[in-house]
């Protein structure tokens, strides 16, 4: 999850949640060193109004077994007015009507110019 993006000059953080499946792995020592580097401590806590929001997302999306984790990351989210970062936005599109704002990766930068060899027709 990010509260922006690092080239807006913003900042990254992660819920608890996610930083909780993150370090159950496999991930290496290395791997979190990074991560945190990056997050510089920013974990976003879970509380009693993210639990109850999750809940509300859980039994308003279906019920969809499986998409508890999804549902407690996306509260965290909403209530923090944070963007989403994931490769898997599939699993958190059910939450957008509800408040979720996904991130979108920035475009890739265009390929460099390399003019071509003239032909000699003119």
């Amino acid at each position: 999850m990010w509260a922006g993006g690092s080239q807006r000059g913003e900042s990254f953080a992660a819920s608890a949640i996610a930083w909780t499946e993150f370090l159950n792995g496999p991930v290496t020592t290395l791997a979190v060193s990074r991560a945190e580097a990056v997050l510089e401590s920013r974990i976003i806590p879970f509380g009693q109004a993210e639990a109850a929001l999750a809940a509300e997302l859980f039994n308003k999306t279906g019920r969809r077994r499986g998409s508890r984790f999804d549902c407690l990351i996306a509260a965290t989210a909403i209530l923090a007015q944070a963007e989403v970062a994931t490769v898997n936005q599939s699993d958190f599109k059910v939450f957008t009507p509800h408040g979720l704002k996904l991130a979108t990766a920035p475009a890739p930068p265009p390929p460099p110019f390399t003019p071509q060899a003239s032909t000699g027709n003119s």
